[in-house]
Parts: structure tokens; C-alpha cells; sequence
């Protein structure tokens, strides 16, 4: 096939490809056009997902319906991919060696932002962190502009209206942005996940921890030495209370700031001891730029957590059903079990992504009576637990559902994190949590 030839009229000193029409490709190619940028975007889906949106709003733009491979770049000057695109495979390997710019939506936001940045990585609590924050910064009467990997793309934020933007990032996120300069940032913890898309630990670790390369604080957590990046880091932790930002425990456990108990864990409504990590973590955020203590409280007391992440969905029969779908890895799904002190039946399985999921074995000892197990890697899965814990094979949701309710009992947690991905059988995660959610509410 002859290469497809892109023909550009120049309106600023950079000429883009935007790769690919999903929601990020979308936000792109929307603040290319309006800010008068050179711009043709290309995806070579049957129905890019986003294609009628575009021609809706911009009737001119140009979308090229072939693949990547076919089009020649000689005429491009940048491109423009997003996250799900791997930047290590052969093809944007050899575009990157001709001396094209390959970068990401941070990076054009990045590029643009004129207020100050508050950026959040790590394996897991991401989201949850993201949104507590923005809420302390809303608590205090200022405006947060809160997205990125989570709800709103970072580039529909922009406003002058915003205070703080308050950014999850992802490692993919990471990989393709330079410029960023985070006013404060953290690496919440780091476990094996997306092995499919990193050579090792090690490797996945580095691309996290690239956050504190131009951060004027950063915020790591002493009890995970994969995120620490300097001896000055503030550091929190759930296990130490020399840390800044910590845990006390005499007549009532508290969250604690240098020693002072602020809130006792009691009154939040985030459940589990991994989500007393993560206010942690957004209390050292806030406190770097100068959000009061009522604010704070405040938020912590009333931020009931997001949907899909050790959410409560009912107690039947004195069993409590907690959907943790997005516990999408070992690392997110081990939290989470150590969260509870109750026994715990683990509904789990899906696509593992590489991960090593033996690394739970002690984790499914001391918490877990029995894993119902279903999904793609379910074999291999059960071959890395099957002398650590009962696992029962179930063939999907709703017969883990049903398995669960026949052997649980009175003070048991009924547990769906899967420590793996759910696109062997769902469309997401939170299409995995909905359907759960569902047949749990059909028993009451």
C-alpha cells in the first residue's frame, strides 16, 4: 500500500497527528482545532468512537481512516497518542528515531497551565486520592479542577476560573510528558501491574517516579521504598508514626499531623485501613499549599469514596458485600483484603496482565476463607494460590454471587477485587462493579 502524503496548512510552528478518536484523542484534537493548531487526526476503527462528536463540532476536520502505518509523516512535526497506544512498540520506535515528537495530552496541558498543579501517581488509591483533594480544596472555598486519568481529560480543565488542578496520572500519562512542573506531587505506592507493557518491577517503578523530576514537593509514603525519591521527601505511613503525616493509637486511632491527632478514623467514611493511607496522603497534599485544618476535617469527614473502589453495597443476612472492581492487580487487591478485619470471601479472576499473583499468597492466609475464581486466568491463577487458600471454581459473576451468599456468614465480607483486568468478559471495571452491584441489590 502507497503511503497516505498529509497536506498541512501551517498555523503555528507545530504540525500534529492526533492518534487515535477515543475520549483523550478527542479532548486533543477539540483544543488543537480551537487554538488554531495544524491538526489531522487519524484512527482506523470501522467507528471511532468519537468521530461524530468531531465533525459536529469542527465540520472541517480532517480524520484520516488508515493505519498508522500507512500514512507518510513527512508533513508532521508532532504526534499526538494516548495513553492505550504503547510508545516502545517497532512502529513508534522507528517514528521516534526519524525525530518526531511523540507526546501525550499532559504535555500540550502541561504546555498550556498557568496555576498550579497538583499531580497523583501510583498503583493503586489514585483516584481516590485525586478526588479527596480536590474536595479539601472546594471544602476551603477555592476551585479545584479535578481529572486527567480519571472523569475529565486534563485539557477540557483549562479555565481561569481554577485555582488548582488536580491531575491523576497514569504511568502511560508519564511516559509521553515532559514539562510538567507539579507544585506538589506523590507516588502513592507501587506493586506490579501492566507487566505486559514494562520489561520488570523496576521499570514500571521508574516510569511512577518520573512524577518527581520537576515537583517543588513531593510526597511519598515510608511504607513502600519504591516510592521514595529523596531524604527530604514528606513522607506518610499507616505502620510508622514518626512520619509527618501518620497514625496514632492510644485511647482512639487518629490520623495525625507531626503527632497532633486531627480526625479519629472512625469518623470516616472511607473504610479500610489502605483508604487510611490514602487520606494520608491528600492531608500532606493540602497541607503544602496551605489548605486550613477545618477544611480538611472537613472533607475527610465527608468524602464517602468513589464508585467500584471498596464500596459498600449492602448488608444481607449480617454479610457485607463490598465492590472493588477497580482492584485491577494484585497490589490494589491485597489493600484491599488487609483492609478488613472481618473473614473474607474474594470473588477474583479476570486477565492478570503479566502480574505475578503469588505475591498475595500471605495476604489470602491470614484474611481470606475462600476465593471463588472465574475469568480468562483463572488456571493460572489457581495454580499460584491453590496451597495458601479453599479456592472454588465458579464460571462467571453471577455464579460467584450466588457461591458467595450460600457459604457466607454472619460478620463475613463478601469481596470482589479481582487483581486482574475485566476485558476477558466486560467492557471496564465499572461495567464488572455495576454488574455485581446488581445481582447483590436483586438479593435484598
Amino acid at each position: 500500500m502507497q503511503a497516505m502524503k498529509l497536506h498541512l496548512t501551517m498555523h503555528k510552528d507545530q504540525r500534529y497527528l492526533v492518534v487515535g478518536l477515543g475520549m483523550t484523542g478527542y479532548s486533543v484534537a477539540c483544543y488543537l482545532l480551537q487554538q488554531g493548531y495544524a491538526c489531522v487526526i487519524q484512527d482506523d476503527r470501522e467507528l471511532p468512537p468519537y468521530l461524530t462528536e468531531l465533525m459536529e463540532k469542527f465540520p472541517s476536520a480532517v480524520v484520516i481512516r488508515e493505519n498508522l502505518s500507512a500514512i507518510m509523516l513527512s508533513d508532521i512535526d508532532c504526534l499526538v497518542v494516548s495513553p492505550g497506544l504503547s510508545i516502545r512498540s517497532p512502529l513508534m520506535q522507528k517514528i521516534a528515531k526519524s525525530g518526531k515528537r511523540i507526546i501525550g495530552d499532559i504535555e500540550l496541558f502541561a504546555e498550556a497551565v498557568d496555576k498550579p498543579v497538583l499531580a497523583i501517581t501510583g498503583s493503586n488509591g489514585k483516584s481516590t486520592v485525586t478526588s479527596l483533594l480536590g474536595a479539601m480544596i472546594e471544602a476551603d472555598g477555592k476551585k479545584a479542577g479535578v481529572g486527567g486519568n480519571i472523569g475529565v481529560p486534563a485539557l477540557d480543565l483549562l479555565s481561569e476560573n481554577i485555582d488548582f488542578y488536580v491531575l491523576e496520572l497514569s504511568s502511560f500519562q508519564l511516559e509521553t510528558t515532559s514539562s510538567l512542573r507539579p507544585l506538589v506531587c506523590t507516588v502513592l505506592n507501587v506493586s506490579e501491574d501492566h507487566m505486559d507493557r514494562y520489561d520488570d518491577l523496576a521499570d514500571y517503578q521508574q516510569s511512577k517516579k518520573s512524577i518527581y523530576a520537576k515537583a517543588s514537593f513531593c510526597v511519598s509514603n515510608m511504607d513502600d521504598d519504591l516510592t521514595k525519591n529523596t531524604q527530604n521527601d514528606i513522607q506518610f505511613s499507616i505502620l510508622n508514626s514518626s512520619a509527618a503525616f501518620s497514625v496514632t493509637e492510644s485511647a482512639k486511632t487518629m490520623l495525625a499531623v507531626n503527632g497532633e491527632g486531627w480526625i479519629e478514623t472512625s469518623e470516616l467514611k472511607l473504610k479500610g485501613r489502605h483508604n487510611w493511607a490514602n487520606c494520608l496522603a491528600a492531608m500532606a497534599m493540602a497541607q503544602q499549599i496551605k489548605i486550613s485544618k477545618p477544611a480538611i476535617i472537613k472533607a475527610l469527614k465527608s468524602f464517602g469514596g468513589l464508585s467500584h473502589r471498596s464500596e459498600w453495597i449492602a448488608e444481607i443476612n449480617g454479610v457485607s458485600w463490598i465492590n472493588d472492581s477497580k482492584g485491577t492487580n494484585p497490589g490494589a487487591t491485597k489493600a484491599a483484603i488487609e483492609g478488613f478485619d472481618e473473614p473474607v470471601i474474594l470473588l477474583a479472576g479476570g486477565q492478570s496482565k503479566g502480574a505475578d499473583a503469588s505475591v498475595l499468597c500471605e495476604s489470602l492466609k491470614q484474611h481470606v476463607k475462600t476465593v471463588l475464581l472465574f475469568g480468562q486466568d483463572a488456571d493460572l491463577m489457581e495454580q499460584s494460590w491453590q496451597h495458601c487458600v479453599t479456592i472454588q471454581r465458579v464460571e462467571n459473576m453471577q455464579q460467584a454471587v450466588k457461591s458467595a451468599s450460600e457459604i457466607a456468614l454472619p460478620g463475613d465480607i463478601v469481596l470482589l477485587s479481582p487483581a486482574c483486568a475485566s476485558f476477558d468478559m466486560y467492557s471496564g471495571f465499572a461495567a464488572r462493579g455495576e454488574h455485581f452491584r446488581s445481582l447483590v441489590r436483586m438479593m435484598q
